[in-house]
Parts: C-alpha cells; sequence; structure tokens
C-alpha cells in the first residue's frame, strides 16, 4: 500500500510501516465456469459498496469472490486485500484479524476500527472478508462502520447467510449445472460445468481420465446425484484412486462417509463433506434444525402450504414455520424458486439426507412420512375433483410440480406394512394424471406393484383395477387390461359397488373398441353410460365414454350417430370448461369431418387437439392428432394440387417416434391404424422410394416439442376456404401384413 499522507508530503512516516498493495492468495487449482456469475459480481462491485456472495456450504462461494476480486482489482491502486473471517471465534477479535490481514497491526490500546479509520483514510482498496456467517453480526457492524468512514472502500463478502447491512447486494450462488442429459465428450468447451470440474479434478489423481462416449452418463449421473455441488464433485473425484465413477455412484446413499479425504492444506470443514454441513448445522436454532429435519421428508420441490402441514406439531407451531423456513433460506439451507403458482422451497439432496439422519436419530422419521403421505394423498384428491372443470391446466401442472413427493409418498405406502390400501387408493386417485399427463407407464408401475401387494376386495382395490385395466388399453396391451377388468366387474357386482361397475363395463368397451370389435363396444359404452346416469355421475371418464361411443359408431360407418355422441361431448367440455377429453371429441370430430369431405374444418380441428394435448402432454392424444394430420397434409389445398406428400410422410415419421414412447403403435389396432395405412399409400403412389423413405426419416428425428409445432404449422389454404372433397367411407382395416410395410 503506497505511503500515508505525510510520506508523500516529504515527511518521515510514523508507526508501522505500510504493506505492500494487494495480498489475495494464488489459485493452486483450474477454476471452471462460473462466467454468469462473475460477470454479474463485477457489474455489482462496480456500482455498489457492500456485496455478499451467499450460498450453501461447498457451494465454491471463497473460490468465486477471491477470482472476482482479482480481476476486479484494476480501479483499487491500494489494492484487494483478503480477510480470512472462518478462524475468528470471538467477535470483539474481528477487527483485530482485519489489522492483521492488512499488516496494519499496532501495540496501541486504540479500538481496531479507529485505527483502520485513519489508517486506511484516503485510501481506495477492496477488502474480501470471507466466511462470515458464523459472526454475521459483527461483520455486518464493522462493514457499516467502515464504509461510512472510508468512501474509498469497497468490501466483498462470503457467507452462507445475508449479512443484512445498510446497502447489502447480493449474489446467490447455485450449484454448477450439470445439463438435463449425459454429457457430450465430442464437444469438451460444452460439457456442463459440473462434468468439466469433475474431469479436471479427475485428472489430478488419474491423468489419463477423460469423459468419453463410455463414462458420459456415468460422470452426469454422479454429478446430479451430488446436485453439481463443486466440494462435493471434488471430494467424489478423489475417491477415483480406489472406485471408478459408477461404484462412487451407488454408494452414494452413505455420502458423508464416502465424501472425505479432502487436501491436508484446504480448511478443516472443506475437507469432508459432512462438516462442511454440519458446520451449517451448527449456525442453525434448535427449531431451526428440527425443521430442516423435517423438511427432509420433502423429495424435491414443495410450497409453504405443505411445509405448514407436514412440519408443523411437536416443537414447531404451525404459524412458526415460515419464520423459520425464512431463516433456513436465509442461511442458504433452503433455496428459494419461483414457480408458477407463487414461491416454492428446496432442499439439495445433500442438505437433505444430512437433514434426513437427524430426522431418524430423533426417531420422527415414520411420523413425518405419514404427514407426508397424507398431504399429498389429499393433493391427489383434490386434483382429480379439479380435473373435470376450468382449473384443469392447472391441475395438471400443480400435480406435476408435485410428481417426485407423489412417488416418494407411493414409495412409503408400499414399503410400510399395513398401508398397502392407501397405496392402492394413491394410485387409483392420480388416474387423471397418468392418463391425462403421459405417464401411463409409471402409473401401471405403481398400479401393477400396489396390486401384488393386497387382495383385499375394497373400493380402493377395485378402482386401482379399473385403472389399471384403462392404461394397459391405452398402451395397447389388451391381455393385461381384460384379467384386470373383468376382475373389477365381478368385485363390484359381488360388493355392490355401483361406481367400479361402471367404470369397468366402460374400460371393457375401450378394450372392444381397441380391439377392433365396435358393436360390441357400442353395447358396452351405452350400458356404462346408463350406470354413470343412475349414479348421478358427470367427470371426463363420463364424457370419454360419450366420444368412445361415437367414435364405435364411426368405425361402423354410422357417421350421423357418431356425430351426435361427439357434438354431446363437445358441449358438456364447453360447458364445464374441460380441455382434455374436449381435445380428444376434436379428434373425433376431425376424423368425422375428413370421412365426410370436409378437409379444411377437420385439419383445423385436428390442429387445436395437438395443441390442447401438448399442453397437457399427453402423448397418445397428441401423436393420434399428427397421424390424422399427416393423412389431411394428402389432400388438395386447390385446383390441379395433390397435396403435400412430403410433409405428410415427415409427419408419420415424426408420429413414429411417440408411438414408441407411448407403447403399441395404433394401441394394436386395425381401425386406428387406417388412416395412417391411408396416409402411407397415398404418399407411396406419388413420391419416390428414396423420398418416402428420407421424409420418413427426417420427421423420426423431430423431438416431441419439434413435432408439434411441425404439425401445428402446416399448410392449407392460404384463404382458409373450406375444402370439401365429397364423402368417404371409413378406411379399410389394414391387414398385418400391410401394416408392417408402411
Amino acid at each position: 500500500m503506497a505511503g500515508d499522507r505525510r510520506a508523500r508530503a516529504g515527511e518521515p512516516a510514523a508507526g508501522p510501516p505500510e504493506p505492500e498493495p494487494g495480498r489475495l492468495p494464488a489459485e493452486v487449482t483450474g477454476f471452471v465456469g462460473r462466467q454468469d456469475e462473475l460477470a454479474e459480481l463485477a457489474g455489482l462491485l462496480a456500482s455498489a459498496r457492500l456485496v455478499t456472495v451467499t450460498g450453501p456450504g461447498g457451494v465454491g462461494k471463497s473460490r468465486l469472490a477471491l477470482r472476482a476480486a482479482v480481476l476486479a482489482a484494476g480501479p483499487f491502486p491500494d489494492g484487494a486485500w483478503l480477510v480470512d473471517v472462518t478462524p475468528v471465534q470471538d467477535s470483539l477479535l474481528l477487527g483485530h484479524a482485519v489489522l492483521e490481514a492488512l499488516r496494519l497491526a499496532e501495540g496501541t490500546a486504540r479500538p481496531p476500527l479507529d485505527v483502520l479509520a485513519e489508517r486506511l483514510e484516503g485510501r481506495r482498496l477492496l477488502l474480501v472478508l470471507d466466511g462470515c456467517e458464523h459472526l454475521v453480526e459483527a461483520c455486518a457492524e464493522l462493514a457499516d462502520a467502515l464504509l461510512r468512514a472510508l468512501p474509498g472502500l469497497r468490501l466483498l463478502a462470503t457467507s452462507r447467510t445475508a449479512l443484512r447491512a445498510s446497502g447489502e447486494h447480493l449474489l446467490a450462488l447455485a450449484p454448477l449445472p450439470v445439463g438435463p442429459g449425459p454429457a457430450c465428450p465430442a464437444r469438451p468447451g460444452a460439457l456442463p460445468d459440473a462434468v468439466r470440474l469433475f474431469a479436471e479434478r479427475a485428472r489430478a489423481v488419474l491423468p489419463a481420465f477423460e469423459v468419453t462416449e463410455a463414462n458420459a452418463e456415468a460422470v452426469t449421473q454422479l454429478c446430479r446425484r451430488l446436485d453439481g455441488l463443486p466440494l462435493a464433485v471434488e471430494l467424489a473425484a478423489g475417491r477415483l484412486r480406489a472406485l471408478s465413477v459408477e461404484q462412487i455412484t451407488a454408494r452414494l446413499d452413505d455420502r458423508f462417509r464416502l465424501l472425505t479425504g479432502g487436501s491436508r492444506t484446504a480448511l478443516p470443514r472443506h475437507r469432508a463433506l459432512r462438516t462442511t454441513i454440519g458446520w451449517s448445522h451448527e449456525l442453525c436454532t434448535v427449531q431451526e434444525r428440527l425443521l430442516w429435519a423435517r423438511l427432509s421428508a420433502f423429495v424435491g420441490g414443495f410450497d409453504l402450504e405443505a411445509a405448514e402441514y407436514v412440519c408443523a406439531g411437536e416443537g414447531i407451531e404451525p404459524e412458526e414455520v415460515l419464520d423459520l423456513l425464512d431463516e433456513l433460506v436465509a442461511g442458504s439451507v433452503v433455496l428459494r424458486e419461483d414457480g408458477p403458482f407463487g414461491v416454492r422451497f428446496r432442499l439439495l439432496d445433500t442438505l437433505r439426507e444430512y437433514g434426513g439422519q437427524w430426522l431418524r436419530a430423533a426417531g420422527e422419521e415414520q411420523r413425518l412420512l405419514r404427514r407426508h403421505r397424507d398431504w399429498y394423498l389429499g393433493l391427489a384428491t383434490w386434483g382429480e375433483v379439479e380435473w373435470f372443470g376450468p382449473r384443469q391446466a392447472e391441475t395438471a401442472e400443480r400435480t406435476g410440480l408435485a410428481h417426485t413427493n407423489l412417488r416418494a409418498a407411493l414409495e412409503f405406502c408400499l414399503a410400510e406394512p399395513g398401508e398397502e390400501q392407501i397405496a392402492l387408493l394413491l394410485a387409483g386417485t392420480l388416474w387423471f394424471y397418468w392418463v391425462g399427463c403421459g405417464h401411463l407407464g409409471e402409473g401401471r408401475h405403481w398400479l401393477d406393484r400396489a396390486l401384488a401387494l393386497d387382495r383385499e376386495p375394497t373400493e380402493a382395490r377395485a378402482r386401482a383395477l379399473w385403472v389399471t385395466g384403462y392404461l394397459a388399453t391405452l398402451q395397447g396391451d389388451l391381455g393385461s387390461a381384460r384379467p384386470a377388468l373383468e376382475e373389477c366387474r365381478r368385485q363390484a357386482l359381488d360388493t355392490g359397488d355401483d361406481r367400479a361397475l361402471a367404470h369397468a363395463v366402460h374400460r371393457q368397451g375401450c378394450v372392444a373398441l381397441v380391439g377392433d370389435d365396435p358393436d360390441r363396444a357400442a353395447e358396452l359404452f351405452e350400458e356404462a353410460l346408463w350406470h354413470y346416469r343412475t349414479i348421478g355421475e358427470l367427470n371426463s371418464n363420463v364424457v370419454m365414454a360419450m366420444l368412445e361411443l361415437g367414435l364405435a359408431y364411426l368405425f361402423q360407418g354410422d357417421l350421423d350417430s357418431a356425430e351426435l355422441w361427439f357434438g354431446q361431448a363437445r358441449e358438456l367440455c364447453e360447458e364445464h370448461g374441460e380441455q382434455w377429453a374436449y381435445a380428444y371429441a376434436l379428434y373425433a370430430t376431425a376424423y368425422s369431418h375428413w370421412l365426410d369431405g370436409a378437409v379444411q374444418p377437420a385439419r383445423m380441428l385436428a390442429r387445436e387437439c395437438v395443441r390442447l394435448n401438448h399442453l397437457f402432454h399427453d402423448l397418445l392424444g397428441i401423436v393420434l392428432g399428427i397421424d390424422l394430420l399427416a393423412l389431411l397434409e394428402t389432400e388438395p389445398s386447390g385446383p390441379g394440387d395433390a397435396g403435400d406428400l412430403r410433409e405428410a410422410r415427415l409427419l408419420q415419421g415424426a408420429a413414429h417416434r411417440i408411438w414408441r414412447a407411448v407403447g403399441n403403435p395404433f394401441l394394436g389396432s386395425r381401425n386406428f391404424f387406417g388412416p395412417h395405412q391411408e396416409c402411407a399409400e397415398r404418399a407411396r403412389a406419388g413420391l419416390t422410394t428414396e423420398e418416402f423413405e428420407t421424409c420418413y426419416e427426417a420427421g423420426a428425428l423431430l423431438d416431441l416439442d419439434a413435432a408439434v409445432t411441425r404439425a401445428l404449422d402446416g399448410g392449407g389454404p392460404a384463404d382458409g376456404r373450406e375444402l370439401t372433397a365429397g364423402p368417404r367411407s371409413v378406411p379399410p382395416a389394414p391387414t398385418s401384413a400391410t401394416a408392417r410395410n408402411s
């Protein structure tokens, strides 16, 4: 640091000599990522005098602050200095620690703040206060006093909680990004930062280590399991001395025992993951620790209402949860996230596991998991009620946000003796989510497990049977659907469960429809609707029975009867604000319009069907709509036009990729396969073999969102005039041989 004012004036300098300008430790290992955070921090340091980097333990606050201080040191002629607050345990010694770091210590009895104010007067310097969380009040008071006395001072602090000092600006540091899928080793510069950090630290242990096609998925999974937390990633990389990447991942259920052995020269709390997280735990009050432990019952995100219900009681009053949660957020234990329905919260998996250990030690785990299960059973029950109404899309999104917690609740029920009936109830109640939001396979997974555990003929089992039969039918697995639905029907008759009987008969009609027996399907749908009317049932299932009855008539060639039922289904949907069943009614009506020669109305309805089903992520509804739009692309858009056969074939390729995610293509039904076969024959007749195959392959490369966008942006007459091509008959059901050839 330059000499004081008397030295500049030619007078002898008094007191201890001034230190050289700046003293920041050099980096020993490579700095990975954080470019956006560095840019944001640079902007804050340019405009604010006190900036605090906050975040959970092990997230890299110190490393980022030091790198930012080096980059920002230019405008500070008197340097950038580091004050390590971590070893200071007595707040009365904080000022002395700053004096020592600046090499301004003296033997007088004057208060340290007075000495700092005098010795730094007129200086322009950047001071880094690292690790303030255990002396947060003292650090806030120090910062406030120094900033008021020294206009040329900038302060950059790191802390797990904000200082809450006047003029403080915050930068909340999140873990390193891991990316949505496996890393791409072909482009090392494009590797997610967490994967890059692992690879760099791994090379310190195994110099030949590289992220390759063979290990990219395993490395990405490991980094994701570690939440992208830099300290955890570095400690895991150190374990490569004795373990493979896959072995490290397999042992993460005991991550606190596994992730130890950090550098001997690192801070003691950074040598093991347990001590790093334990440091945050020690800084919490007794009630904050209790809430932290109870929040470990949640998997993924949760909202305040869920936390209040699950975590209150026996030491925490419901009205205390908000303030305690706020303190855990401030202490970087709980992450705050903005969601579509307000603020949500989340524990990193590492902090969740730590809290879970304390929950088990307190003997509260079973009680909390039951309260957690009860909350999400209530959420599912309310969601089923709200599904038939104007809040249907919101219900789908709310249930999606709760998906990980619903899984945890189901797993608890299936693993805990005596909870099997509730597992059946919860898995069956979620039928609207499994069917309407594209989770057919997962729904069957939970239902099959629950049904295998308890065969008592209860209402919950009856519901689970018809739901699993429904899901199996939509996957084209009629061999599994038939016995489940027949068992449900027999049980309903034996127990007098009229509601289960209505659903069983309804879904047996679906089996007949998909099994290409429209006559029998119509009989069963008529019977099911009679049962629904008798018990006063009106919901999305009833609407679906109406339009499915219409499809049965359509496949029989009775367009007038089909249109009658489609119209009734649409009217009920419009009256109640129902959109999911409405989308299927649009598909059925579009199909009917095409058969009647009304091409343009059919195209408009099919596009709206795709749009609405995409809103719910209903893959079956999306793919049926796209396949129908492919057929409509073969229709002429004007005189002398043969339609866009290339676009038709491309959409068929896109649909093929989606069918693979749904299950059995076209549900294994010749009737549902008819439009596809008609389209393929027209395309084959009008395209060369190369065009026919190339367009299909190009469509198969489109992901779901791209396929939907392509379908919605399709052609049609520019002036919107209705096209008619004369009535058609239902396409003949193709043989298995023709099905294989398209």
